[in-house]
């Protein structure tokens, strides 16, 4: 079987139920697999409720090693909107040429540093780097803070073997309490000092509601993103041909990102708790219980997307929910396509080939289902295109 391969572990429950179902810390959750299904509840806030207790939306849930909430991300409206318009318009920055400038630079650096080396792992020595230093571009701060959030490894919430862990959260909350605190006594052009500058509904946002929405933008699109990037390179490995078709064909880069993202569905799944008593898929959902809306198999419904399991890049009709969907679509979503489109393009330039030397892959347990989200390490080799 391809290395690069991503099977679908949910297609036999999604064609006879709709539903999976999961323990998590013994907070059951019941995983709704359907793309339409999952659509609806995404739409649905009143009745899947994303503001219940920090935390508790997350699968695995963090309610153990949280409690701040994250912004706008844990909040539904019409308050989710009055956050999320203060922000918006800073997460919308990657479209800036001077910014797509600048994170081409930090791609191209990195690619060619990764061509001068007999040999590469791609977690922590491609992707990681890669997604920290563009971070840097995102939240407009020194480029040399990346160092300090590369040694946080490639979870903010969780250690080795994925377990999730206080006192890595705690290094992040303080990191963010000295940012918010330098950000008031020494004002500069970052999103810390755009945060205590800003208001919601007529008042200053607190040192609190501040911190959640960094703890967001720092755990947010941290392994996600690396995900992406990981699994690229291991495709691309294994279809040198597809690289050579976006040099030839760069007409037909956004649909290949979408239709990467689509694939490898970076992110599994997403929670929501039930506010009153109700039924999904003729199922009955309690209030107070939890349900997950699975992007990873919505993302292969047979019934939306045609060749599902087949990664096509220049796929048409494309209505993915990689990114989310609805008012909690991806904050930043426009970040990380930008982030993917330069890569392609870079790779293509200067890649002719990709050899992967050995893998270990991430394996997520979800109880009814075991699904590969990437890799927990990847040895590769790139090979230079010749003139």
């Amino acid at each position: 079987m391809e290395k690069s391969k991503l099977t679908d572990p949910f297609e036999k429950a999604r064609l006879e139920t709709g539903l999976g179902e999961m323990n998590d810390q013994n907070d059951p959750v019941t995983m709704l697999l359907r793309h339409k299904d999952v659509r609806k509840s995404a739409h649905n806030y009143k009745t899947f409720q994303s503001g219940a207790t920090p935390g508790r939306i997350v699968i695995p849930s963090e309610v153990d090693i949280r409690d701040t909430r994250q912004i706008p991300f844990e909040v539904d409206p019409p308050e989710h909107k009055d956050y999320r318009a203060i922000i918006e318009p800073w997460f919308r920055r990657p479209l800036q040429a001077e910014y797509e400038k600048k994170l081409t630079a930090i791609i191209t650096s990195i690619v060619e540093h990764a061509l001068t080396k007999e040999s590469i792992e791609v977690v922590t020595e491609f992707s990681l780097p890669l997604q920290s230093n563009a971070l840097t571009l995102l939240i407009n701060s020194d480029a040399s803070e990346a160092e300090t959030w590369i040694s946080w490894g490639t979870h903010v919430f969780r250690s080795e073997g994925e377990a999730l862990d206080g006192d890595k959260a705690t290094v992040l909350y303080d990191y963010i309490e000295n940012q918010i605190e330098e950000a008031i006594n020494s004002p500069s052009e970052n999103l810390f000092t755009k945060l205590v500058n800003s208001e919601f509904q007529g008042r200053k946002l607190t040192k609190e509601e501040i911190k959640g929405i960094m703890v967001l933008t720092f755990a947010g699109g941290r392994d996600t993103v690396i995900n992406a990037v990981t699994n690229s390179i291991a495709y691309f490995s294994e279809h040198p041909e597809s690289l050579q078709r976006i040099q030839k064909e760069p007409e037909i880069i956004g649909n290949a990102v979408e239709e990467l993202i689509r694939y490898f569905s970076p992110l599994t799944q997403m929670g929501r708790v039930v506010t009153e008593d109700t039924y999904v898929c003729e199922h009955a959902a309690k209030a107070n219980s939890r349900v997950s809306l699975c992007w990873a198999s919505a993302n292969r419904d047979e019934k939306v997307f045609e060749n599902p399991n087949e990664i096509i890049l220049d796929r048409k009709i494309n209505p993915h929910v990689g990114f989310g969907f609805s008012h909690h679509n991806c904050l930043g979503a426009t970040h990380a396509r930008q982030i993917m489109r330069i890569l392609l393009k870079t790779l293509s330039n200067k890649i002719q080939s990709i050899d992967i030397l050995d893998y270990k892959e991430n394996i997520e347990d979800l109880d009814q289902f075991k699904r590969k989200v990437g890799y927990d390490s990847i040895h590769v080799k790139f090979n230079p295109k010749t003139i």
